[in-house]
């Protein structure tokens, strides 16, 4: 199994126009040994490549240019996944609620505890480690999936459809025994330890299942 999050450790994006807000922050989120990049505006941000690292975002809501909201409409729009804990001195519900339901983790009002901070950027840098890991899972699956041929992918959906051996070899015009043989390799190259593990991974694929 990948481990994407041994990859490299950690990061935590501190986008702030305010320079003593930067400083601040960089200096608090070190201090639990934490790796830190700061930038002065959401364009700055934009123009970063991410690392293929768990990272969150700590995000000024408001900010001269493009607001924390705007970065957060952008950020989805390209799938940019990194969780996001938005920080503001003038936050108000309606702000919050928005940014909630786009999937911020957090939302905190200056002047916060820095233990409320970095609670979020925890919980933030959890949710981003498990999402790498289910897109590494979601690649080595492909990759498994690349290697069986096409008539064994026939056989495969049948399989998960719920027929047996000669039920397929029916449908197919082929011998039992072919069927037997194709449907092994199938569970050998997926690495499925039974017919209900091959659904569950026929599942994670999107395969249409023919019955």
């Amino acid at each position: 199994m990948n481990s994407p999050a041994k990859q490299s450790p950690p990061v935590v994006f501190v986008v702030d126009d305010d320079l003593a807000v930067r400083e601040s922050l960089d200096s608090l989120i070190r201090s639990v040994g934490l790796r830190v990049e700061t930038f002065s505006s959401a364009q700055e941000f934009l123009r970063h490549k991410l690392p293929d690292a768990p990272a969150c975002l700590v995000l000024d809501i408001r900010m001269p240019g493009r607001s924390g909201l705007d970065l957060q409409h952008e950020l989805a729009a390209e799938e940019r996944t990194t969780p996001i804990i938005f920080i503001t001195g003038h936050g108000d519900i309606p702000m919050s609620v928005r940014a909630m339901k786009a999937g911020a983790v957090e939302f905190l009002t200056k002047p916060f505890r820095d233990r409320d901070l970095l609670d979020a950027i925890h919980q933030a840098i959890q949710r981003d480690q498990a999402a790498l890991q289910r897109r590494a899972d979601l690649a080595e699956l492909h990759t498994r999936y690349e290697l069986v041929t096409p008539r064994e992918r026939e056989v495969m959906r049948l399989v998960v459809g719920g027929m047996m051996n000669k039920q397929i070899a029916a449908r197919l015009g082929t011998t039992e025994i072919t069927v037997k043989i194709q449907r092994g390799s199938v569970m050998k190259k997926m690495k499925a330890t039974s017919v209900a593990d091959l659904v569950r991974l026929a599942d994670k694929l999107g395969i249409e299942v023919t019955s």
